[in-house]
């Protein structure tokens, strides 16, 4: 064989493992891809609903005040938008909070709101 059939056959044979591999990641890619939607409207509402039931599964185990994001800290009674961030915003300067009733160093909360949603919280470090 010549040289020049050697480097025909090496090119090919790079074209064909080139080739299984883009197909193989694209059957991957399929498996794991999201599902398509006829409009974005459908798109929005699917992600809106995944987004509530993760939000009802992580709040049916109570909430990791340390650990907590916002939409998860609004889901409590009494617990705004700003106020979760200042839950975040102390959490961040100070650290974690060492009991459930430390939310009280937090303005704008209180034992009211504390006791309202005390079955509901959690601490973990």
């Amino acid at each position: 064989m010549s040289a020049r059939n050697r480097l025909l056959s090496i090119r090919l044979l790079a074209r064909i493992v080139f080739c299984i591999t883009f197909i193989a990641n694209i059957m991957l890619n399929t498996a794991n891809a999201a599902p398509c939607f006829k409009d974005v409207k459908s798109a929005y509402t699917y992600l809106l609903q995944k987004e509530k039931l993760e939000l009802q599964a992580s709040t049916q185990m109570g909430i990791n005040i340390n650990r907590a994001t916002e939409s998860e800290l609004v889901s409590l009674h009494g617990i705004g938008s700003s106020k979760a961030q200042a839950i975040i915003l102390y959490r961040e300067m100070f650290g974690d909070f060492k009991t459930i009733d430390d939310l009280e160093k937090v303005k704008g909360i209180g034992p009211k709101t504390i006791e309202k949603n005390r079955a509901r919280l959690r601490i973990h470090h």
